[in-house]
């Protein structure tokens, strides 16, 4: 899904950025598809996953919790988690393997280690789609740490200035850097903001 293709950042930084995404396909296999959704959650949740959301619902703050998240979740949703670590990202997909959901399953993240915790997995990429970049005046886009967090919403819900905002109150010292990084969150309604690696870019540049 393109909305989570275009994070953007250093090599060893999106090593703690990873993205699951599964739907069932409309009209084909939707009906019924409730409990299979969350059992997709409940995987990614049992396999230490940072953030997730429903993309139909809304993210856990958005609905409440996470338990809502999971308790609501309709036919048709289009359902996100993100990671930190490779570790957690080939258990989940292991599992999910396992499942056999039926449903169709997105990693996102740095394709060549995306790849390897598919054959790790014991499966086989069948498509892969390329960022290529951004194109037009690109002197009009914020500094790259900045871009770096806001890429992390791919309905650019999470405003530049917001994020401004709070890495200046973690650099006052009235609020942490995990404090603005839930903040941050809050917008994004899909849920694929990774809150662990928004605090460390935002500590990075609060010093």
């Amino acid at each position: 899904m393109t909305h989570t293709l275009h994070r953007v950042g250093t090599i060893e930084g999106l090593k703690g950025d990873w993205v699951l995404l599964c739907m069932p396909s409309k009209n084909i296999n939707h009906e019924g598809s409730a409990p299979k959704l969350q059992r997709f959650f409940k995987i990614c949740r049992a396999n230490n996953c940072v953030t997730f959301g429903d993309c139909r619902g809304g993210n856990e703050f958005y609905q409440g919790s996470q338990d809502a998240v999971v308790e609501k979740v309709e036919d048709r949703a289009v359902i996100t988690a993100t990671f930190n670590n490779e570790k957690d990202l080939t258990s989940a997909l292991k599992q999910l393997k396992e499942a056999d959901l039926g449903l169709s399953v997105v990693v996102s993240g740095l394709v060549d280690h995306v790849e390897k915790c598919c054959h790790e997995a014991g499966l086989k990429p069948h498509t892969i789609e390329h960022s290529l970049g951004r194109w037009g005046d690109t002197a009009k886009l914020p500094p790259d740490d900045i871009l770096a967090i806001a890429a992390m919403c791919g309905h650019a819900m999470v405003a530049v200035n917001f994020i401004y905002e709070m890495v200046e109150k973690v650099r006052k010292g009235s609020i942490t850097a995990e404090q603005a990084a839930k903040e941050l969150f809050k917008p994004c309604m899909c849920g694929i903001f990774n809150t662990d690696r928004a605090a460390k870019l935002i500590t990075a540049m609060a010093k």
